[in-house]
């Protein structure tokens, strides 16, 4: 099966790890529901190149079709039905720096938790980390099988995409993405909206003041905001059921717990800043892809929001 050539392909980053094959799984049915190419891209590495980023060194010292990578990816991916076209990439340099850049002409960037590299105890490989902070499209990180999450959310039985919502400051290219992926997959969207409590107000230095705050007062506000925010999305999107979750706590907690059998939990990056003008993650993103269950597809935010 072609794809028009100009619909940006989905990217997945394999080195012949299994978590790389489960990315590359993964990929491959999202370049099917997108009707998108995959191009699989194998990043060589060697102890003594650094590739800057906008650097690509392609080809020696191996031809791309002498790379084992490549060569186990597709005989692994021969045979396939209704594969979408297939594109494969060797490239030599810093993984950590190629595929962010790799990512600048593509919907998706998919990878692995971790790669060959690192210590058997991270729970996210330094590349993962890389291309979920730099690259100019939506990364997804596809974990291990088994994490464990602590914490319920309760949820009805099929597909479902978990979106983060900060009504405080609110990322609709984040809710955009949430709401075109479970058209994709005909899932169900739940809105996780939290809230800190109890909030805290300082009178004075190293004085602690506890509010006079009605709980459910603010848990009614933080609902009706993310009703309002939600209601363009869902005009945009009519045939995806939506369950708002708003609830008191950690952002990252109520995330993490509704990975659970969740397809794919869906968070920002962090905006960049007129003080701290690099690009980075925050807090909550880097706990739900260091903990979540489910893949997380991490959205950067728009170039005028940036």
């Amino acid at each position: 099966m072609s794809a028009p050539k100009s619909i940006p392909p989905v990217i997945a980053a394999v080195d012949g790890s299994d978590d790389s094959l489960r990315a590359l799984d993964w990929a491959l049915d999202a370049a099917r529901r997108r009707a998108a190419p995959l191009r699989v891209v194998h990043v060589r590495q060697y102890a003594a190149a650094w590739t800057p980023p906008g650097a690509l060194v392609a080809g020696p010292p191996e031809r791309d079709e002498d790379d084992h990578v490549l060569a186990q990816v597709r005989a692994r991916l021969d045979g396939r039905p209704e594969r979408p076209a297939m594109e494969y990439l060797g490239v030599q340099g810093a993984p950590g720096a190629v595929l962010p850049e790799l990512g600048a002409g593509a919907q998706l960037l998919v990878l692995g938790s971790r790669g060959r590299g690192g210590f058997a105890s991270l729970l996210l490989g330094s590349n993962g980390m890389a291309a979920a902070r730099d690259a100019d499209c939506p990364v997804v990180v596809v974990p291990r099988p088994g994490r464990e999450v602590h914490g319920e959310i309760s949820a009805g039985p099929g597909p479902r995409v978990v979106v983060g919502l900060h009504v405080d400051s609110p990322d609709d290219t984040t809710l955009a993405f949430a709401f075109a992926e479970a058209a994709l997959r005909g899932a169900r969207l739940q809105v996780v909206a939290a809230y800190p409590w109890p909030p805290q107000a300082w009178a004075a230095v190293g004085e602690l003041v506890p509010p006079v705050l009605d709980p459910d007062a603010i848990e009614d506000e933080t609902r009706v905001l993310t009703e309002s925010l939600l209601a363009p999305h869902r005009e945009d999107h009519p045939d995806v059921s939506v369950e708002p979750y708003v609830a008191p706590g950690d952002a990252a907690g109520h995330l993490v717990a509704a990975s659970g059998g969740a397809d794919l939990v869906v968070v920002g990056r962090h905006r960049r800043r007129l003080l701290s003008p690099a690009r980075l993650i925050g807090s909550v993103t880097q706990a739900v892809l260091l903990h979540a269950a489910s893949p997380v597809a991490v959205v950067p935010p728009t170039a005028l929001e940036e």
